[in-house]
């Protein structure tokens, strides 16, 4: 499988000549989505969740289809009759060859007076790949390669530190980072990769790597 990182939460991951992308927000890049068979939204803020970059992916593949949460799907379900579907905790598919389970309920807390949102997590091809989307959820099976949100209004070092040791994953790339500055990223580097018991890695945005 290969993985793209695109900017901030945006990753692509392509096999047996298919496209898979999540979380093609407003921090991504415009054409983020264009030539994915299948997009995947956690949930509906603006920098995981832009609806003209979605509906570029549909109209540019009609075959292409979007899964993803309620308040997502109730956006785009009226102009993209039967390639919308809605997804929560628990359900399982495949789509254009990658299988897809769901985990997780809802967002982490940014502050106790702004209420939770829902928000969902990815699970690829039997733990290949998870994405959490805005939570630190932990998925019932093995992860070989997490996507770590380091960088949150909703999080801090320390926990991103011990939400690696808890997953276990083999590796952790970087995603949800368009908030911290290249001056930052080695104190990230040096204590998320000398404390969180796996290997830690980061792409920019539009580099590749083979998982």
């Amino acid at each position: 499988m290969k993985f793209t990182k695109k900017s901030h939460s945006c990753v692509r991951l392509e096999k047996d000549g298919r496209t898979l992308v999540i979380d093609p927000g407003n921090f991504s890049e415009p054409d983020a989505a264009v030539g994915a068979d299948v997009v995947l939204v956690t949930h509906e803020h603006p920098d995981h969740f832009d609806e003209g970059r979605l509906r570029a992916a549909l109209e540019a593949n009609p075959e292409a289809g979007i899964w993803t949460l309620k308040s997502v799907a109730d956006q785009l379900a009226a102009a993209f009759p039967g390639r919308v579907h809605t997804v929560g905790h628990g359900d399982t598919f495949t789509a254009a060859g990658f299988d897809v389970q769901v985990h997780g309920e809802l967002h982490a807390v940014i502050h106790p007076d702004i209420p939770r949102i829902t928000n969902v997590g990815y699970l690829i091809d039997g733990g290949k790949v998870f994405h959490p989307g805005d939570a630190l959820t932990v998925p019932d099976q093995a992860v070989e390669t997490l996507m770590l949100p380091v960088m949150a209004p909703w999080n801090k070092i320390s926990e991103v530190i011990e939400y690696v040791r808890e997953v276990g994953p083999r590796r952790a790339y970087d995603v949800h980072d368009a908030l911290l500055t290249d001056l930052a990223r080695p104190i990230y580097d040096r204590q998320i990769g000398g404390l969180a018991d796996a290997e830690h890695l980061r792409l920019a945005p539009g580099t590749s790597a083979q998982l």
